[in-house]
């Protein structure tokens, strides 16, 4: 809601500084988003007087003019406007001023045009950032002549001299406060936050004799969705600008002003919030109007000029014959007001506001009236609406009202009252203000407290129980003066265990050196093609999103692989010779049986190097690093075999993929280089490395509390050993053979060499370890050093494998 400060000024004398105003507001509950200065763009703009004008020696279309701008001596504008002449007063932007030119803010400074000099520019309305709307005199291609209705005294700044001076605040109202939706209810809400009267009175018309309906005949038919309808006769219509204060106020507003009797609709919706409508006579058949549901099939062509098919749950507003308008929303292409109109209907109405929400937003229609309607409305302020609608039609001359008017009223009239109890209300808020005190609140608010209960207003819509009262008295008491109090009764908020594992992992990830990224749930389905899934695989059974955005969102990921090759692959399209990167998010599995899908939490890793291709085992590193971390024991590195648990199997190079499992074989990870194919599919050279691992998997194999062993007493004893083995043989399976074979003594297994060459025979490699063995009972001896290492010989023996001579 945009609001003129000129206006609000109308209703309540405020008189501090704009920042004090709009904070005050803000704090009693009427929120202000920003304000700003009508036309504070133009600077250094002044009225002026055209002395002499003589045309350009060296030109057919351009004029020498001299101008007075109060400065003593003229100044010389060389322009090529055809509509100005000798005595005009026009705006004139000095030298070192600013305008407007096709919407950019432009300087202006003297200069020579044909060889004349121009210490200036005489400004149209689009140059000061106005229209014809606003000064309907004025022209388009043309000079701004100004008009009887500005100030004319020379030298006078532009902005003040036409009323272009306004401050405009824009207010976010909330959704059970549509009487904020206008100024007189941002103009009460001003006067109860700083104290001051309310100069708001009731709007009286004289009127001429006679009846609205021996003009029209008003029946409402559908009294549930349209509780009130008020209608009213205008004769003798005179269609004309209106006056600029009117103009000055909807222009403020954000409405363009059109004429008089349209004006006047807007005019009364932004003051009272309440829509109204006015209908060419002329255009209602039979002379009837029926507030009633569209029939299947009827079809209205809008004042937008569209033609609209309604549906049998929309109400219309309908002459003999036909719909004449969308109640609520807009009238009909031929409701309208037009130059020759003589006599109109004035609609001042009340409708259900989930039925104007409903029809808007199924016609693809979102209208002022409508966001007011669809808010709620009370009935009783159609009534008011209407006689101010009147008052303005005689104070502006634009027509006879005719004096009875019509209301069909089916509102319930029983006043909304709340039980009022200071101590309760002080219990609430955790104050201790007087009973006399929150009386005297809720009375600038224009709620009257008698007889132990609250009774609101007709337009606070919004009082339904003893927390709203208690919220009236706490905005106007003061948030700020409200002492702070510990919460009782309330346990200290805790991290659940799942939320502290991800943390952990989150920070091992990133002291790895990894940096986090989040990519969208919803994927396309072409991304399992990308990532060469094959055609049967079950991660493309996919959930599909009814009103997807596109189709590159048009699913839920089943896996969260594509997503992190989508984001290493435009690090390489943007030039990063290297990433790694890491995601924590949800994968999307279907369920047969039920209706929501599982959404397991999934730790991405991607990596890529341009100058250091091969990455696999610093990524391997990375996973044992966080897998140490995380507190898994027993786990396991192998090769994926045939009944491997994760679908993206196929996406990775058969030779550079590992699958991580736990003590019970359990498969919890995979990871590895993604195939060349995959790369060809991305368009891209580079090796990409790809992990997943199951957060919920890891998390239920983690020991949930470290056991930190004391520093050892006694010497290790360190032997080393070479085993010749099938060149295809993964190490691990013999690290974990002899691991098994060592017994309690062992401390470590690390493997140090792994050669193939001509000593070697074809096919086989050498593999090197250095065993280190410790006990913490006593110094090793060779005898228990040799027997340990004789059962890991014995063990490599019945695997096939030979010690290397």
């Amino acid at each position: 809601m945009d609001l003129s400060l000129r206006w609000l000024k109308d209703y309540v004398d405020i008189d501090v500084p704009i920042k004090e105003l709009v904070s005050g507001l803000t704090i009693s509950g009427s929120k202000v988003e920003c304000f700003e200065e009508e036309g504070n763009y133009l600077s250094n703009v002044v009225v002026g007087q055209v002395l002499e004008i003589e045309r350009h020696p060296d030109s057919d279309h351009m004029f020498i003019t001299q101008i007075d701008v109060g400065e003593g001596e003229p100044v010389q504008i060389v322009t090529g406007a055809q509509n100005v002449k000798k005595g005009d007063f026009v705006p004139v932007a000095k030298h070192k001023s600013t305008v407007l030119h096709e919407g950019k803010q432009v300087k202006i400074t003297k200069g020579k045009l044909r060889g004349v000099a121009s210490n200036g520019m005489l400004c149209s309305v689009a140059e000061l950032g106005l229209t014809v709307n606003d000064f309907p005199y004025a022209i388009d291609d043309g000079i701004f002549i100004l008009g009887d209705d500005v100030d004319k005294t020379i030298g006078k700044d532009i902005r003040e001299a036409i009323g272009f001076d306004d401050t405009k605040i824009e207010f976010e109202i909330t959704s059970n406060r549509p009487d904020c939706l206008s100024v007189t209810g941002l103009a009460r809400e001003t006067a109860a936050t700083f104290g001051l009267p309310l100069k708001l009175k009731k709007p009286e018309y004289k009127g001429i004799d006679g009846k609205t309906s021996d003009y029209v005949d008003i029946k409402i038919e559908n009294t549930k969705l349209c509780p009130r309808y008020m209608g009213g006769i205008v004769k003798n219509v005179k269609i004309e600008p209106s006056p600029r204060w009117l103009r000055e106020r909807l222009r403020a507003c954000g409405v363009r002003p059109i004429n008089n009797l349209v004006d006047i609709t807007n005019f009364v919706m932004l003051e009272y919030g309440s829509p109204m409508h006015a209908f060419d006579i002329r255009y209602i058949e039979g002379g009837k109007i029926r507030i009633r549901n569209a029939q299947a099939g009827e079809k209205i062509t809008t004042l937008d000029g569209v033609e609209r098919e309604l549906s049998p749950e929309m109400l219309v507003i309908a002459d003999e014959k036909k719909p004449v308008a969308v109640a609520g929303v807009m009238g009909g292409e031929y409701s309208g007001i037009m130059e020759d109109t003589n006599t109109v209907v004035f609609e001042s109405a009340n409708f259900d506001g989930a039925s104007v929400r409903t029809t808007a937003k199924k016609l693809g229609m979102r209208t002022d009236a409508s966001a007011r309607y669809e808010k709620g409305l009370d009935a009783e302020n159609t009534y008011h609406a209407l006689m101010r609608a009147f008052e303005l039609v005689e104070q502006l001359g634009a027509g006879e009202v005719v004096r009875e008017y019509t209301d069909e009223d089916y509102s319930d009239k029983t006043p909304k009252s709340v039980e009022f109890d200071s101590a309760w209300i002080n219990g609430f808020l955790g104050t201790d203000i007087p009973e006399e005190d929150m009386i005297k609140y809720l009375a600038s608010l224009e709620l009257e407290v008698r007889d132990g209960r609250v009774y609101a207003p007709y337009f606070r819509i919004d009082i339904g129980c003893k927390a709203d009262i208690a919220e009236e008295v706490a905005r106007l008491y003061g948030y700020n003066r409200i002492p702070s109090t510990i919460i009782r009764g309330v346990a200290q908020a805790q991290l659940t265990p799942k939320q502290v594992f991800e943390r952990k992992v989150r920070r091992t990830m990133l002291a790895l050196g990894a940096s986090e990224c989040e990519t969208f749930s919803f994927i396309s389905p072409k991304y399992f093609d990308k990532i060469a899934l094959p055609a049967d695989s079950s991660l493309r059974k996919t959930v599909v999103i009814s009103n997807p955005l596109g189709e590159d969102t048009s699913v839920m990921r089943t896996s969260i692989v594509p997503s992190m090759c989508e984001v290493l692959v435009r690090n390489i399209n943007y030039r990063n010779k290297a990433a790694t990167l890491f995601e924590l998010g949800n994968e999307y599995i279907p369920c047969d049986d039920e209706v929501l899908p599982k959404e397991p939490v999934r730790l991405c890793i991607g990596m890529y190097d341009s100058e250091d291709p091969m990455k696999f085992y610093e990524l391997k590193g990375m996973i044992t690093e966080l897998l140490d971390k995380a507190g898994l024991e027993g786990y396991e590195i192998t090769r994926p075999d045939d009944n491997c648990v994760f679908g993206e199997k196929a996406s990775f190079h058969p030779g550079r993929v590992a699958v991580i499992k736990t003590a019970e074989g359990r498969e919890i990870g995979i990871f590895g280089e993604l195939s060349p194919d995959v790369s060809e599919n991305y368009k891209v050279k580079e090796r990409l490395y790809i992990a997943k691992i199951c957060i919920p998997e890891l998390m239920e194999g983690c020991v949930p509390v470290k056991t930190y062993k004391p520093l050892p007493k006694f010497p290790a004893s360190v032997r080393d050993l070479s085993v010749v083995c099938g060149k295809d043989t993964p190490v691990a399976d013999i690290e974990k053979a002899i691991r098994k074979a060592a017994g309690s003594i062992l401390e470590s297994v690390t493997l140090f060499d792994v050669y193939t060459g001509s000593q070697i025979d074809n096919g086989k490699k050498s593999v090197s370890y250095s065993v280190t063995m410790r006990s913490h009972d006593g110094t090793l001896t060779d005898e228990q050093t040799d027997k340990a290492m004789d059962k890991v010989f014995k063990a490599l023996a019945e695997n096939g494998w030979a010690l290397r001579e």
